[in-house]
């Protein structure tokens, strides 16, 4: 039986009121308009579902999830960000996994990782850092985000956190919007010591793209073949520091989009962002006269890799390969052997620089392959002079003379932006895309950048160590904790958890006191 009419109001002849009904405990709603025709009442209802928070007009169903209307208006809207919906869970757990969230929420507190993470300005903090922890700790789909968060210290430590699916998928919306995003990058840059543009302070960058295969129907989502494989997917452009290898910044733009005309926009909006950019390393993709002549317009460094289609590449390699293999052109980096030699180019009008190089071993690795193939294949012994030199020579070009013992350094740490997308597809849920929208979508990748700069961090401070990101969190979530009325008291740790606390300094406690 409906019980409670608890607003009325009357506008164009109708009569609008939403009435109340409590069924097993549960206070549910529906929007009831009427109408008087003649001497006759007309009356439409529709259901509004289970009653969250009758003051601020918030309710729940299976067409909606968690929603708010209002009946003056007429609008339906989105629940705030600080409201978090009972939970369905009948029963508290008593015991929760601790340590992995004990320690990685002392982590981004410890290492100022907090202030940007905060910047995002998301209402409810509780969730952004209940997600940021998700993502790190849990490689499963977002609707299993509250069952993560309810066996985990997480609940206690972000008791405010909103994770049912309707409440997650609002978050991404909400941060990935754009005003929140250049907060976020806003306050990153400031904790990495970045200068605005003004002040002269300016970046070394390494600049890459990947694929995010994606079948969900999306603008965003294009057919990309290369290399002869055909794909759907989302390119992920990303901007990693040099000198620490933290990712620095990120974009995306449709699957069928080459790499070459995504540079002179990413440039661009690093500059607009207050990223002062003095020397880039790039793939060969990004190899254009345009990019060319943007970068020395920009005044921008730079060092890439040719294409063996271009003409430059040919036209060097004709001019400088009986010369190559000359006892002052022999150099050793990371313990391999290379030929490398310098020479002088014109790069669209510009003066540079030219390495052309030959590695030793890969000579030797793709010769025997290409001799197991050449029978196979009717090879003659030009085609197969061709194919050894394919694969172990390559061709830098630079717009600055390097010395030709810093020039292979310098091209690899290329590696860092490499290892950054295997951070993002492995450690932080990058991969695979599970979301409905543009605005979510944009949510979940700020999510997985943050991510990977925690790991990032974390795994640098390992390097020394026996212990990756993975063992190290996994080896801390088989610390316990017991939840009692007034306090949480933290179970004794295994030899290989207090050795992860001893690493970074963190002093775990027996005893939280629980607010009430």
């Amino acid at each position: 039986m409906w019980l409670v009419i608890h607003i009325l109001t009357t506008r164009m002849g109708y009569t609008l009121f939403i009435a109340y009904d409590i069924k097993n405990g549960i206070k549910y709603a529906k929007l009831c308009v009427s109408k008087r025709i003649g001497n006759g009442i007309s009356k439409n209802y529709t259901n509004l579902g289970r009653v969250l928070d009758e003051e601020r007009g918030i309710y729940s169903n299976r067409e909606r999830g968690v929603f708010t209307y209002d009946l003056e208006s007429g609008a339906y809207g989105s629940a705030p960000a600080d409201f978090s919906p009972p939970s369905r869970s009948r029963k508290e757990s008593l015991v929760l996994d601790f340590g992995d969230v004990f320690f990685l929420d002392q982590f981004i507190n410890g290492n100022g990782l907090i202030a940007p993470i905060s910047a995002v300005g998301y209402g409810n903090l509780d969730t952004l850092m209940a997600m940021v922890c998700f993502y790190a700790l849990c490689p499963l789909a977002n609707t299993h985000a509250l069952s993560w968060w309810e066996g985990s210290y997480a609940r206690m430590l972000y008791p405010g956190a909103s994770l049912s699916s309707q409440r997650v998928s609002d978050f991404l919306a909400a941060i990935g919007d754009e005003g929140s995003q250049r907060e976020f990058f806003k306050e990153y840059f400031k904790m990495l010591g970045m200068a605005e543009v003004d002040a002269g302070n300016a970046e070394n960058i390494l600049v890459d793209s990947t694929g995010l295969p994606n079948s969900i129907h999306l603008p965003l989502t294009a057919l990309r073949s290369q290399d002869g494989e055909v794909s759907k997917e989302t390119r992920l452009i990303c901007v990693v520091q040099q000198n620490t290898g933290l990712p620095l910044y990120f974009r995306y733009c449709p699957g069928n989009m080459i790499d070459t005309s995504t540079l002179i926009r990413t440039l661009g909006e690093l500059k607009a962002q207050g990223v002062n950019v003095k020397f880039a390393i790039l793939d060969a993709g990004y190899y254009t006269s345009d990019n060319i002549q943007d970068l020395f317009a920009r005044k921008i460094s730079f060092v890439t890799r040719l294409k063996p289609n271009l003409v430059l590449y040919k036209d060097l390699l004709e001019e400088h390969l009986g010369s190559l293999e000359a006892k002052e052109n022999l150099v050793e980096y990371n313990g391999r052997h290379v030929y490398l030699k310098h020479a002088k180019v014109q790069l669209d009008g510009h003066n540079a620089h030219a390495y052309i190089g030959l590695d030793i071993e890969q000579r030797s690795l793709g010769a025997r392959k290409t001799f197991q193939r050449a029978k196979d294949k009717n090879m003659d012994t030009g085609q197969v002079y061709d194919e050894i030199n394919k694969k172990s020579i390559f061709i830098l070009v630079s717009s600055r003379r390097i010395a030709i013992s810093k020039v292979l350094p310098l091209y690899y740490t290329r590696q860092q932006i490499e290892q950054m997308f295997d951070i993002g597809k492995n450690y932080a849920g990058l991969l695979p895309l599970r979301v409905q929208t543009e605005e979510a979508l944009r949510g979940h990748l700020l999510l997985t950048f943050i991510v990977a700069v925690v790991i990032k961090k974390l795994q640098d401070a390992l390097l020394e160590t026996a212990y990756n990101p993975i063992s190290l969190l996994l080896n801390l979530r088989n610390q316990k904790c017991k939840v009692f009325d007034d306090r949480i008291v933290t179970q004794e740790a295994f030899k290989k958890a207090k050795d992860c606390y001893k690493l970074f300094k963190i002093k775990c406690p027996e005893i939280i006191p629980r607010k009430q």
